[in-house]
């Protein structure tokens, strides 16, 4: 039995924390996990892993293997995709997570040339707006948009975010626009409730920082469900230009409390830690970052 599918087959188990887990990752029946991690077992002449009702653990044996399994496969893996790189052709495949709005809006054609550019490189691409755990949901790169939080992942930037206060023409005729952002605290606003500082509203101008805390009649989990809500003139949302971008250059909507914007964050690519990244990934960023970069083209002419 090829000794490399044997510490495939202790990775993601180890890394999923159950053969059936491993299995999923690996594509593959769970007996036929099992069957390999026993003839890992064998072969090295020491329990790896601890079975238990629900979960498996690692043994000190075991523990010690993952580090070293790690480093092999990874360095295996950089190696072949090292030599198909020298062929011009990478392959393997990739899982990339990446948040809703964006990628319906933006992604697709991206993708699209990326595949013709590299055909032998297999894409799984998985859209949540949530911070999806890269390591425990095997995803090779994720696209998140916002202020990074410190943790061990790598991340480089590939293009800033502008987010702006915006509302139907229809509605700034029935209730008049806000002056100041304390204004806001009067109309209606559609939330995204997936914000960081909750129903706090923070907007800056010239160095100056306003804080504002909205109502609660119109909370949604998706930009673009809260984008059509405002074009309807339902309210004022605070939206991303990549996601209103159209409709702001159209007159669709338009910008309220202008010059007002929340502190700038950043479309980032984020990838786990643990030396280079593999070919298939830096190829993808480096794609990514040459097809959005700074300004974006979504912020032409607003």
């Amino acid at each position: 039995m090829d000794r490399l599918e044997l510490l495939e087959a202790f990775l993601a188990v180890a890394e999923a924390g159950s053969f059936t887990g491993g299995a999923a990752r690996l594509g593959v029946a769970r007996a036929l996990v099992s069957k390999r991690i026993a003839a890992l077992e064998r072969l090295l002449g020491a329990r790896l892993i601890a079975r238990t009702t629900r979960r498996v653990g690692l043994t000190p044996e075991g523990s010690a293997l993952l580090v070293r399994a790690r480093r092999i496969l990874g360095d295996y893996r950089e190696a072949v995709e090292e030599l198909a790189l020298s062929r011009g052709e990478p392959c393997g495949r990739l899982r990339l997570s990446a948040p809703m709005s964006f990628a319906v809006r933006h992604l697709g054609p991206v993708l699209a040339a990326f595949a013709q550019r590299f055909p032998k490189l297999g894409l799984e691409v998985v859209l949540a707006d949530r911070f999806v755990d890269l390591i425990e949901e095997n995803f090779d790169l994720a696209l998140r948009i916002g202020d990074l939080p410190d943790s061990s992942l790598i991340a480089r930037q590939l293009a800033p975010v502008r987010i702006v206060a915006c509302a139907a023409p229809a509605y700034l005729e029935r209730y008049g626009a806000p002056r100041e952002p304390a204004d806001l605290a009067r109309h209606r606003c559609l939330h995204y409730g997936y914000l960081s500082t909750g129903r706090r509203w923070r907007l800056e101008r010239a160095g100056r920082l306003e804080c504002v805390t909205v109502g609660d009649e119109l909370v949604a989990n998706n930009g673009d469900l809260l984008a059509a809500v405002a074009e309807a003139g339902a309210g004022i949302a605070l939206l991303p230009t990549f996601i209103v971008g159209d409709a702001l250059r159209s007159g669709r909507l338009v910008r309220v409390l202008e010059g007002w914007e929340t502190p700038r964050i950043a479309l980032y690519a984020v990838w786990p830690p643990g030396g280079r990244p593999p070919i298939r990934v830096r190829v993808l960023v480096d794609f990514l970052a040459g097809r959005f970069g700074d300004p974006p083209y979504w912020d032409e002419g607003i």
